[in-house]
């Protein structure tokens, strides 16, 4: 099966050789996603709740734009700049995947990129729910 890039301007333009999603084998690759507006391209500042919300916004946009959405979502990697951080971002993580959440993984890093508290990928089922 071929894969298709996914590109939307409703996230955050890749700043590298890279897509913001790809779709292959009736499943949805999404690169991470921190908190960028797609509309000003600048960084949002705030908490670790704020940039959770955008993050999420962000990765969804980009399965909106593959016809998929979060709640076809089988796997998300959090990256935490802190992982004192993690309540948190759990709460906000919660709301936007409700009774089914994905599995996931959570891990503390060294940087992120423009020194983000927090960048999300994930893996999801083609097509809408």
């Amino acid at each position: 099966m071929p894969k298709n890039r996914i590109q939307t301007a409703d996230a955050p333009n890749a700043i590298g050789p890279y897509s913001q999603g790809v779709q292959a084998n009736g499943l949805i690759f999404c690169s991470g996603q921190v908190a960028i507006d797609p509309a000003t391209n600048s960084f949002g500042e705030g908490d670790i709740r704020a940039q959770t919300r955008r993050a999420l916004q962000n990765l969804d946009a980009v399965l909106q734009a593959a016809g998929s959405s979060l709640a076809q979502v089988v796997k998300t990697t959090v990256f935490l700049a802190h992982f004192s951080d993690f309540a948190a971002m759990n709460e906000v993580y919660g709301e936007f995947f409700g009774d089914t959440p994905p599995a996931r993984s959570t891990v503390e890093v060294a940087a992120l990129p423009r020194n983000a508290l927090i960048e999300i990928e994930c893996i999801a089922l083609a097509g809408a729910a």
